[in-house]
């Protein structure tokens, strides 16, 4: 690959990884996009390199770094993400490694949009984001949501200190707050008018059948009981006690979406649609939380932690 340009590395790593039948999804769907962070990152290339910097051949060094990035990808089965230790999200650069789930949540266009029309982003004060990881949901909270202050939540010391990283990255101490929290146990009396959350969700049985770049990802991320839905059972239950009145709650429940319908077919959830595709994710405002107990069942059963 002596001498190559970074536009001709980006095919022939391309072509190495589409024979190595890799598994997608951790922020890209194919080869070339893949290929193409790899090279970026190797080359140490800005986001939009000019023409002269896209035809100026890879030096022995970057060449010997991009190869071990691609060996890693092919033989470990390591996702790009932890490869370059650099995603994006909702506009937004982040530090990411395996100590947290890869940021890929369709969340992020809701909250690009300021959480229009459900909201009011003006009027927005607190904001929880609940299992935090890399604190993605809370940085771009606090970016689209400009009075807000954001509690980012997560059982996890490791993955807490990866999300403050990145709030002290885009400068929001003062507006971002991380602590320690198993789901709402340390949060006794504090209400809020958004609550978001993208929180374990995969069954046993999906976990064991899970392809190999997902190995690399916290587990504690990923697994929610038998049937993926320990951690949802909570936030149903305990999230109207901190949600201000004619507050939202978002939960991402990916493919548990026709469980979660399943069960609770009397609970008014509302699945969203996205313009960049993903899918199940449902809000559902306070008050119908409440009329939903009201009527003599409980929203949800705790029977797990996060």
């Amino acid at each position: 690959m002596a001498g190559a340009t970074p536009d001709a590395l980006v095919r022939r790593v391309a072509a190495r990884l589409a024979r190595a039948h890799l598994h997608y999804g951790h922020g890209t769907d194919n080869a070339r996009d893949d290929a193409a962070a790899l090279v970026w990152h190797a080359l140490r290339l800005p986001l939009k390199p000019t023409a002269a910097r896209l035809a100026r051949p890879a030096t022995p060094l970057q060449l010997a770094q991009l190869d071990a990035l691609v060996q890693r990808r092919v033989r470990e089965r390591v996702p790009v993400v932890y490869l370059t230790q650099r995603c994006w999200f909702a506009g937004l650069a982040l530090h990411v490694d395996e100590r947290v789930l890869i940021p890929r949540s369709p969340i992020a266009e809701l909250i690009e949009r300021g959480f229009a029309p459900w909201v009011d982003a003006a009027r927005v004060r607190r904001v929880l984001d609940l299992g935090t990881g890399s604190g993605c949901i809370a940085i771009a909270c606090a970016r689209y949501l400009p009075r807000a202050r954001v509690d980012a939540v997560d059982l996890s010391l490791a993955a807490l200190e990866v999300a403050r990283r990145n709030i002290a990255l885009h400068r929001l101490k003062r507006r971002v707050h991380a602590l320690q929290s198993d789901h709402f146990s340390a949060l006794e009396g504090v209400r809020y008018d958004i609550i978001v959350s993208n929180p374990p969700y995969v069954g046993r049985r999906e976990m064991a059948r899970l392809p190999a770049e997902y190995r690399h990802e916290p587990r504690g991320a990923l697994a929610a009981g038998r049937d993926g839905l320990d951690s949802v059972r909570v936030i149903l239950e305990d999230a109207p006690r901190h949600l201000a009145p004619g507050g939202l709650l978002v939960v991402e429940v990916g493919n548990t979406e026709s469980l979660v319908r399943r069960a609770w077919p009397r609970l008014p959830l509302t699945w969203l649609e996205f313009e960049r595709g993903g899918g199940g994710v449902f809000l559902v405002r306070r008050e119908d939380l409440l009329r939903t107990r009201s009527r003599g069942k409980r929203v949800g059963t705790r029977t797990g932690r996060r």
